[in-house]
Formats: C-alpha cells, structure tokens, sequence
C-alpha cells in the first residue's frame, strides 16, 4: 500500500510515517517501479502496537530501543519483556497518581452539589489580600 493508504489506515499523517522510519521506528518501505514507498499491511500491527505505547507514555528513545531489540529477533525476547516490565510499572505508578486526583475532583464535584461536606483545608477559600490603593508604591532607585 502506498504511503497515504497507510496513513489513512493507521491514523498517522504521512509526515509522521517518514519520521517514524527516518528515526528506525519503521522499517525502511520497499519501492514500487515509480520509487514510491509499498508497505505492506502487516506493518498495520506494528504501528497500532507503538500507538499504544506512546499512548502510555513510553518515551521514543524507548521504543526506539524496543524496535532495535524486535528487529535483532527472538534472542532479544527476555530483553523486551523486561523493557515492557519496566514501563508498566511507571504507569501503573502514574495511574494510581489519577486515582487519587480523581478522587479529590469527585470530592469536590460533591461538595459543590451539597451532598458532602468539605473534607480538606484545600476546599476552603484563599485570604484575602488587602491591596494598597494604585500610586502607592514607593519608588526604587534606578
């Protein structure tokens, strides 16, 4: 398939696509008779897998890393799996993090509808500032 019918496919703009496979994230793609890039559909698989992990927030020297070792092939099995360990634990780490900031917007979205009390010192109002009348300030030497 053609450079745009991959692009269309897969979700990625074509200026992404030729990113991706300048950097090593894809494969360099075969060139038809008119030297236009032919990948073929498998590679589908491959760039719904690294959308995935860049939706989790995988950094690109990481799934560079990831792509090098797939491309070494089977010997670099345990070598993946701990990088994909790895990166697990961070966002499971980071998703607990959204839990507790959901539940402190679920608390205040309750307390805003009256049907809880407010439970932390955050909730209540800032001081108020007294501020001095405009023209007030003392000047500073230059």
């Amino acid at each position: 398939m053609k450079i745009g019918e991959l692009a269309r496919q897969s979700g990625l703009s074509v200026h992404t696509i030729r990113y991706y496979e300048r950097i090593g994230l894809l494969p360099y793609a075969d060139r038809n008779r008119s030297s236009q890039r032919d990948y073929d559909a498998s590679i589908l698989v491959w760039i719904t897998f690294l959308g995935r992990l860049k939706t989790v927030g995988m950094p690109i020297r990481d799934m560079l890393r990831y792509a090098a070792l797939r491309e070494r092939g089977v010997e670099t099995e345990a070598e993946r799996r701990l990088l994909l360990q790895q990166h697990r634990e961070r966002v499971a780490l980071h998703l607990a993090e959204l839990q507790d900031c959901l539940l402190v917007l679920d608390t205040k979205i309750a307390g805003y509808a009256g049907s809880e009390p407010r439970m932390k010192d955050y909730d209540a109002p800032p001081p108020q500032r007294r501020r001095k009348p405009a023209g007030t300030r003392t000047a500073r030497p230059r």
